[in-house]
């Protein structure tokens, strides 16, 4: 298998960070976009200027707003699906429409589906049952993928074969995929994080501290292994690439989307007003819920997760909601 042409489907910052990846490791890229004004300043101006601000574009990245067989997305070689989580079905019921059987589709999207619970995966194997399906996820900041700074991802496919050949479609010297077959580690990493990094922001816009911090990512750590090994996770999968280190990156810096919302929250900005200044997504607003749910329905406790579901959906204290936690009692580190 030798994939030469790829489609990414999602015209935001992480879906043009991909298209630059893919077009340096020398593929054919279409990118589609929702936004007409996106599709037009990429191809008129080599820039993603809403979403990925500043860095130029290969001139062969070439851009659609169109789903529709004209558009070439039918005849690549493999899909990349960035677009955001709660919007993955919807795309993915329309590609289905007009994807050709067994052409692979690289879900790049972190999150759990608001209404069914499911994960990325599951709702890609009901909307595209004869695709093989690959998860790319780790830590990774768009503009800094962009930029071509190094990088590394694990890109986790059930097919060998498959995975591979994605593996030589898009590494390059300075964005190196790790192999694995773990796909649910994969996608409970990258899913969990993100409430965890609306977690870790408000530690610190609370003023708590460093130590406080570095204990509440040790913790969520735990929290996010217990959930992904009870899912049918490899616990070694989550130390990887795609569960420690998406974790490290995400609670440790602004530039994170979900951690900078925290530190907002933190610093006593209201939801509301934080979400209504962004036109970018951070997935851990809306995959606290799900995240909460699941756990719940397979007898997993996490009650970091819980507690940023608590104060993003339920109207919670903050300063009640930490001292709950700080309240709870002295337990095993096992």
């Amino acid at each position: 298998m030798k994939i030469n042409s790829i489609a990414i489907i999602g015209g935001g910052a992480w879906g043009t960070a991909l298209a630059t990846v893919a077009r340096r490791a020398g593929r054919d890229v279409t990118l589609w976009a929702f936004e007409a004004e996106t599709v037009a300043a990429i191809n008129n101006g080599h820039e993603n200027t809403a979403f990925l601000p500043g860095i130029p574009l290969d001139e062969k990245i070439h851009a659609t707003n169109d789903l529709g067989l004209a558009t070439g997305i039918a005849d690549a070689d493999a899909v990349l699906l960035a677009t955001p989580a709660q919007h993955l079905r919807a795309t993915a019921e329309t590609l289905a429409t007009t994807l050709p059987p067994h052409l692979p589709a690289v879900i790049c999207a972190k999150g759990i589906e608001l209404e069914s619970g499911l994960l990325m995966s599951e709702v890609a194997r009901e909307t595209l049952p004869d695709s093989p399906l690959a998860v790319l996820s780790g830590p990774t900041f768009a503009t800094e993928v962009a930029r071509e700074q190094p990088a590394a991802v694990t890109l986790a496919c059930g097919d060998a074969q498959t995975g591979k050949a994605l593996v030589a479609a898009l590494g390059t010297r300075y964005f190196r995929p790790y192999l694995s077959d773990d796909v649910t580690a994969c996608e409970i990493g990258g899913a969990v994080k993100n409430v965890l990094a609306v977690a870790s922001g408000i530690v610190i816009g609370r003023g708590l501290g460093e130590n406080a911090r570095a204990a509440l990512v040790t913790r969520g750590l735990a929290e996010m292994v217990r959930l992904g090994v009870a899912k049918g996770a490899q616990a070694v999968s989550m130390m990887g690439l795609c569960g420690f280190g998406d974790l490290l990156l995400t609670c440790t810096s602004a530039q994170s989307r979900n951690m900078s919302l925290g530190i907002r929250l933190g610093e006593g900005e209201a939801l509301g007003d934080v979400l209504g200044r962004r036109t970018t997504v951070a997935e851990g607003v809306f995959t606290a819920a799900p995240v909460v749910s699941l756990a719940r329905r397979m007898g997993v406790e996490m009650p970091i997760c819980e507690a940023v579901d608590q104060v993003l959906n339920h109207g919670a204290n903050i300063d009640e909601t930490i001292a709950g936690l700080l309240d709870r009692p002295f337990t095993s580190e096992a």
